[in-house]
């Protein structure tokens, strides 16, 4: 809910500066904002982190699959773009990433033991590090769109890595470090005193993050051979 109305007043304050930006013939904004070699800015934003499974056993019915409850948690963080030429730049943008995401495991008794054991919490704090390169058409007016792509290493504040116990103790591990890949598209909009940049981003992890059980015949993780993150990030940037 609060990130609900979040977006009714980032849509409300920029509404009518959005509906000049399609007239046939707009008042240029800032028209040399993307000539400067190098630009900054911040974003703020939500993001909904999941989990992709490859089980050992893949044979079996779907009810034996890990089950993922997604929530939406927030980003913030800073940007940094080099410009290449009038429709490539480089961009670094370390952000701060908060989730928490619900697993559930299929197999255990309808008793209050058996209950708690069927469900993990992993809770994440990311540093996300991506290094993103941006492909524009022209400019249309005051607003562009584009295309944005690229590698990221996340580290996750919130890992267990080290820890001797495991979910026999209640505790399920991730590995420190994701690395991933990043796909998305966004509009840049030249308001009046600065560019407003709405964007939505997939990250698709490329390593195993999974840190399995101490024992092999482990219920919570002997059957799963990969877990691998998912996730969409929606940004809004001032810059």
């Amino acid at each position: 809910m609060k990130q609900f109305f979040l977006v009714v007043i980032l849509l409300t304050l920029f509404c009518n500066g959005l509906n000049a930006q399609f007239n046939e013939n707009p008042i240029l904004n800032i028209e040399n904002k993307d000539k400067n070699f190098l630009n900054y800015g911040y974003f703020l934003g939500f993001n909904r982190y999941g989990f992709k499974f490859d089980y050992k056993n893949d044979k079996g019915p779907r009810n034996t699959d890990v089950q993922v409850l997604e929530s939406t948690g927030f980003n913030v963080g800073l940007i940094g773009e080099m410009r290449l030429n009038e429709f490539l730049d480089l961009r670094l943008e370390p952000g701060l990433y908060y989730n928490a995401r619900t697993l559930g495991f299929p197999g255990f008794l309808d008793t209050d033991e058996g209950r708690r054991d069927a469900f993990r919490e992993v809770k994440s704090t990311y540093i996300n590090f991506p290094l993103l390169l941006k492909v524009s058409t022209k400019r249309y007016g005051n607003w562009k769109p584009f295309l944005v792509a690229g590698p990221s290493a996340s580290l996750n504040l919130g890992s267990n890595e080290q820890s001797l116990d495991d979910n026999s103790s209640g505790t399920f591990r991730l590995k420190k470090w994701t690395y991933n890949y990043e796909l998305g598209f966004g509009i840049d909009f030249y308001l009046e005193y600065f560019k407003f940049t709405p964007s939505v981003r997939g990250v698709f992890g490329i390593n195993n993050e999974l840190i399995p059980d101490n024992d092999p015949n482990s219920p919570w993780t002997s059957n799963i051979d990969a877990m691998r993150t998912r996730g969409l990030f929606v940004n809004f940037t001032f810059e």
